[in-house]
C-alpha cells in the first residue's frame, strides 16, 4: 500500500472526533508517549498520551514533544485520585478526550467536562459499562483479557456484542470501542462486526518506532507468539504497586515471571532484594527478568513499524474485508 495515499473508514467515533479512522492508541503508561500520540493522529486515527502514576514533568514534557497534534490522554482512576491536580494540570493542554480505566470515574467527569475533551471510560466488565453508562461518558471501551498491560477476565468476543446490546438499549448515544488483542485489519474488522465502531489498539503501537519501549522488549515481542503471555500480579509487587483487588497484568512469560508467579507471598519477603534488581533489568532493556509489557497480539506481531503505517495497514486491510463479506454496505475509503 502507497504511504502517500491515505484510506479513510468512517464510523460514529471518525464523526465524534473528526478522524480518518477508527483507531485509537491506548495510553499505555510509560510507552505511550507525545511522539506516538502524534503519529497516530496524524495518520488518521486519535492518540493517546499514557498519565501512567501520576509524573506531571513527564506528561509535560510528552505535550512538547507531540506538537500541535490532536491528541488525548489516559488516566489510571485509581492512581488519579491520589493526585488529583494532574487532571487540573493537564486540562491546560485541552486534550480531545481524556480516558479514565480501573477505577470509579465519577470524581473527575464534571472537570473533564468543562474543559471541553471527551470521556472515554475503559471497562473490564459489565459492572463497568453501568457505570460508563451512569456518568454518560462518550466514548466505552470494552477491553478484553487479550490486552497486554493491567486487565480483567472478559473474553473480548463475547464481551464487545454483551457490551453492544446493554449500551444499544441504554445509552444509545454513546460509542462503544473494543481493545485487547487487535493488532491488524482483521482484528478492527472483527471489532466492527461484533458491534463496536473502533478499536483500541495498544500491543501493536508498543511494537512500533515512537514507542517508549527498549529495543531489546521489541526484539523480544517480534519473537514471540500469542502463547508466551501470563497474566500476573508478580510485575506490581515487584515494582511495589498495590493495584487493587480484580485487575492483573498481562506480560511476557520469562525467567522472571517463571520464578516468582504462584510465589507472591515469597516475592513480597523479599522485596528489598528483588524490587531494586527488576527496575535495573527493567533499565537495562533485560526482556528476561523484568516486565515486558505485551498482549497476546505478539503472536500477529512480525516487526517494528512506524506508528503511521500500522494505522494505514490496519484500515486498508479492514476495508478490504468489510467490501468482501460486506458487498455494497461495506464503508467506503
Amino acid at each position: 500500500m502507497s504511504e502517500c495515499a491515505p484510506v479513510s473508514l468512517s464510523t460514529r467515533l471518525t464523526e465524534r472526533f473528526g478522524i480518518r479512522t477508527p483507531i485509537l492508541s491506548a495510553p499505555m503508561a510509560f510507552a505511550g508517549g507525545g511522539a506516538l500520540a502524534s503519529a497516530v493522529t496524524g495518520a488518521g486515527g486519535l492518540g493517546l498520551i499514557g498519565g501512567g502514576y501520576g509524573d506531571d514533568t513527564w506528561l509535560d514534557e510528552q505535550w512538547r514533544l507531540a506538537g500541535p497534534s490532536a491528541i488525548g490522554v489516559g488516566f489510571i482512576t485509581w492512581s488519579l485520585r491520589k493526585s488529583p491536580a494532574l487532571l487540573t494540570a493537564v486540562l491546560r493542554h485541552r486534550p480531545k478526550a481524556v480516558m479514565l480505566s480501573f477505577g470509579d470515574p465519577r470524581p473527575f467527569v464534571d472537570e473533564i467536562r468543562a474543559a471541553g475533551a471527551a470521556i472515554i471510560c475503559q471497562c473490564q466488565s459489565l459492572d463497568h459499562v453501568w457505570d460508563a453508562i451512569d456518568i454518560k461518558a462518550d466514548v466505552i471501551v470494552a477491553q478484553g483479557t487479550e490486552a497486554g498491560g493491567h486487565g480483567a477476565l472478559r473474553g473480548l468476543v463475547s464481551f464487545v456484542p454483551e457490551a453492544a446490546d446493554l449500551i444499544r438499549a441504554e445509552a444509545p448515544e454513546a460509542i462503544l470501542v473494543a481493545a485487547g488483542g487487535i493488532a491488524d485489519g482483521r482484528g478492527l474488522a472483527a471489532a466492527l462486526a461484533l458491534g463496536a465502531e473502533g478499536v483500541l489498539v495498544g500491543t501493536r503501537f508498543w511494537a512500533s518506532r515512537e514507542a517508549l519501549v527498549h529495543p531489546r522488549h521489541h526484539h523480544a515481542i517480534v519473537e514471540a507468539t500469542g502463547d508466551e503471555t501470563i497474566r500476573t500480579s508478580v510485575v506490581d509487587i515487584a515494582r511495589q504497586i498495590a493495584w487493587p483487588p480484580g485487575f492483573t497484568a498481562r506480560v511476557r512469560r520469562n525467567a522472571f515471571t517463571s520464578r516468582w508467579h504462584g510465589h507472591e507471598a515469597a516475592l513480597a519477603d523479599a522485596i528489598a532484594a528483588e524490587a531494586p534488581r527488576y527496575r535495573q533489568a527493567f533499565v537495562e532493556g533485560d526482556p528476561d527478568n523484568t516486565g515486558v509489557w505485551f498482549g497476546e497480539a505478539a503472536g500477529l506481531i512480525a516487526d517494528i513499524q512506524p506508528a503511521a503505517a500500522i494505522v494505514q495497514s490496519m484500515t486498508s486491510d479492514a476495508l478490504a474485508i468489510l467490501r468482501r463479506l460486506g458487498g455494497q454496505d461495506a464503508p467506503t475509503g
